[in-house]
C-alpha cells in the first residue's frame, strides 16, 4: 500500500505560480512511476504530468508544456508539480498518482494509488 498527500494548492491570478507537493508513505516510493491529474467541475480526470522512477523520463500534456515541471525526490519520498504562467482554464482538482510499470503512462486507470487531490485556482 501507498498513501499519497497532497498539498500547495491555493488561489493565485493568471500568470503566477504555484508548486504542488505530493509526499508519499507506504510501499517503497522510488519504484513508482508518479503521475499528475486534474478534474474540473463537469470534467474527465485528465493526465497533466508523470516522471519515472529515476526521475530520468518525463511526459506532459500538450497544454502544459513549456509551464509546469514535474520533478520527484526519492530521499524525501516526495513529488511537485511546479506551475508556472497559470492560466483560468488550469483551475481544477490536482492529484497525485503512484502507478507501479515502468513506463510512462497517461491513463488514469493504469495508476494504482490516489491521493485526495488538492483544489487550485486561476482567477483571470
Amino acid at each position: 500500500q501507498v498513501q499519497l498527500v497532497e498539498s500547495g494548492g491555493g488561489l493565485v491570478q493568471a500568470g503566477g505560480s504555484l508548486r504542488l507537493s505530493c509526499a508519499a508513505s507506504g510501499r517503497t516510493f522510488s519504484i513508482y512511476t508518479m503521475g499528475w491529474f486534474r478534474q474540473a467541475p463537469g470534467k474527465e480526470r485528465e493526465f497533466v504530468a508523470a516522471i519515472s522512477w529515476s526521475g530520468g523520463s518525463t511526459d506532459y500534456t500538450d497544454s502544459v508544456k513549456g509551464r509546469f515541471t514535474i520533478s520527484r525526490d526519492n530521499a524525501k519520498n516526495t513529488v511537485y508539480l511546479q506551475m508556472n504562467s497559470l492560466k483560468p482554464e488550469d483551475t481544477a482538482v490536482y492529484y497525485c498518482a503512484a502507478d507501479l510499470t515502468a513506463v510512462l503512462v497517461r491513463s488514469p486507470y493504469d495508476y494504482d494509488y490516489w491521493g485526495q487531490g488538492t483544489q487550485v485556482t486561476v482567477s483571470s
